[in-house]
């Protein structure tokens, strides 16, 4: 495998971390970066949000080191280092939902290559919360899993929900469907917004963390997402909703003050999830592992039991 590049300097990582260009299936190419750690009670396979990279990520790792879990992390298809999908670099694209499976394949296969040690524990943010739920339906091979604010649904009024169908449906039969959804644009949130009233965290310092990242490596960042990326979003969320959870330990964080994926639908599955368990986080938002201090705490404290319970 070749080396991809890994920004230590803003990843806040352990050392030792190492990226690799994976390519999928379909010869997109990705960036695998994993950490290894003493211990080897197993791996942790992050998988990141929508927007996201493996920096992001670099603190995670250093947190499940902790407890003796080495972690891989993944840039998918339109995001970070990997290929992107529009000409222009800041549209969150996706031809379909259906292809972030096969960056998830590449995944595996290359944690496998490397050896990364087992049992293999699966982690999805928000939209790699769906992915992986996904994924797991259709027999992912892990001991256990865990979700921080997933994507089971995506969070908007009642009057708004059928424009956005009708709306990104009727995009796609006019080949307009690259363009962005209403409300957003080509920058990066945490670059565009300020710190007071944002949706991702209440730590000030985690949110300008997270804007300092893209700042340093403008390449990482991207903006709001393309009306085919809303239209295969809403239809694999609805497509899962009605899919039976499968029978493997689970653990949900969610945020009270989550404001981005849909609440409901998470405390919907969760509560007929087998060996399921949700943890509310009081005042949280969408970024349960960049909250304050006292919160993060608490979350990671609650994924390594739950890892280590299962390994």
């Amino acid at each position: 495998m070749e080396r991809a590049p890994l920004f230590e300097d803003v990843a806040d990582a352990p050392e030792g971390g190492l990226a690799h260009w994976v390519y999928a299936s379909d010869s997109v190419r990705l960036r695998v970066a994993h950490w290894r750690c003493e211990g080897g009670r197993g791996t942790v396979l992050m998988l990141p949000g929508r927007t996201e990279y493996v920096e992001k990520y670099g603190p995670a790792a250093g947190e499940f080191a902790k407890a003796g879990f080495a972690m891989a992390a993944i840039d998918w298809r339109g995001q970070g280092l990997a290929d992107r999908m529009l000409a222009d670099r800041m549209g969150g694209h996706v031809l379909e939902f259906r292809d972030f499976q096969k960056d998830l394949v590449a995944m595996l296969q290359t944690a496998a290559q490397l050896d990364l040690p087992r049992p293999w524990h699966v982690l999805g943010h928000s939209m790699g919360g769906c992915i992986a739920l996904r994924a797991l339906i259709e027999g992912l091979d892990v001991a256990s899993c865990a979700f921080s604010s997933p994507m089971w649904g995506i969070q908007m009024s009642p009057t708004l929900r059928p424009m956005a169908w009708s709306l990104s449906w009727m995009a796609r039969q006019v080949a307009l469907d690259h363009i962005y959804a209403p409300g957003t644009s080509g920058a990066s949130y945490p670059n565009a917004v300020g710190f007071d009233g944002n949706m991702l965290t209440c730590d000030r310092d985690q949110f300008n963390w997270m804007a300092r990242q893209v700042d340093a490596h403008p390449e990482l960042g991207l903006g709001g997402p393309s009306l085919r990326w809303l239209n295969e979003a809403l239809r694999e969320c609805k497509g899962l909703s009605v899919l039976e959870s499968p029978k493997l330990p689970c653990l949900t964080v969610l945020g009270t003050d989550e404001r981005i994926v849909d609440p409901d639908a998470i405390r919907a599955r969760m509560a007929d999830w087998p060996q399921g368990e949700l943890l509310m986080i009081e005042n949280g938002r969408h970024e349960t592992m960049m909250e304050t201090a006292e919160r993060r705490s608490r979350v990671f404290d609650a994924f390594r039991d739950h890892f280590a319970a299962h390994s």
